[in-house]
């Protein structure tokens, strides 16, 4: 999915899905600002060769929120010694593949900085305006009742309806969700798990699995991943794509709340 070079659903320049990816989150934050009276709320995001005026849009998007924001500019030099050159499949591991392991790299160190749950975003989900509240109440009510740490996925991808398998399902805020072995790179998870899973995570950052997220997918064989039914986030991808588009869901409505006023 990191390589994908199909064309995506509603056939937009890239940069239109980031920005539609960024407000739906800002939109959704704000629908659950409620909650974060008391929290030490930061939005990061870890850019790489994005264009000035794309940059300065992003910029522009975050400023003057109720929340923190950081914008950091990756410098893929100070990962690239840690990749390593052939991939899974002894191929040469691609600059654009290079820059996307230095990136998730990147946020898997930022992310030791934080306290409590991170959630790692890629830049082409667009987030419905109940999904950071649906996520948050999920997870405590979640993890309090399987007495475990937890990681969530906010789409309901279409793969999950190509197998015939078993899964567990639980009633979380609004939503039902489901266990699930595999994901792409958007998932929330906890500090603590971050730090026990802290050499299988920089793996993938290091060594081109096929599937890119194997060693999550490892991780899921051991703790409870869970993602919602119906989904509160789409992936846009192309449309064929079996990490794509999620049943049951209005795309074109989320897409058009999306859109910067």
């Amino acid at each position: 999915m990191l390589t994908q070079s199909k064309k995506r659903i509603f056939d937009q320049e890239k940069s239109e899905y980031t920005f539609r990816s960024l407000n739906s989150i800002i939109n959704s934050l704000n629908f659950a600002k409620e909650l974060f009276d008391n929290v030490n709320l930061e939005l990061i995001i870890v850019d790489h060769n994005s264009e000035k005026s794309v940059v300065d849009k992003i910029k522009l998007i975050i400023s003057n929120q109720f929340f923190k924001s950081r914008f950091i500019s990756l410098n893929v030099d100070d990962f690239k010694k840690d990749i390593n050159s052939k991939n899974e499949k002894n191929e040469k591991v691609t600059l654009n593949q290079m820059s996307n392991m230095s990136n998730i790299h990147q946020s898997l160190i930022l992310a030791k900085e934080s306290d409590d749950l991170i959630y790692f975003v890629e830049d082409d989900y667009i987030h419905s305006i109940h999904a950071i509240k649906e996520m948050i109440f999920t997870y405590e009510k979640l993890s309090s009742m399987l007495k475990s740490e937890l990681i969530l996925c906010p789409s309901d991808y279409p793969y999950l309806y190509s197998e015939i398998e078993n899964a567990k399902i639980f009633l979380g805020n609004k939503n039902h969700w489901r266990t699930i072995k595999e994901t792409l790179c958007t998932f929330l998870m906890s500090k603590q798990m971050v730090m026990k899973y802290w050499e299988e995570l920089t793996y993938m950052c290091k060594f081109e699995h096929y599937p890119f997220e194997k060693p999550l997918h490892n991780i899921y064989e051991k703790e409870y991943c869970l993602s919602p039914i119906p989904s509160i986030a789409i992936h846009c991808t192309n449309i064929n794509s079996i990490f794509g588009l999620s049943p049951n869901v209005d795309w074109k409505k989320t897409w058009e709340e999306s859109e910067l006023k």
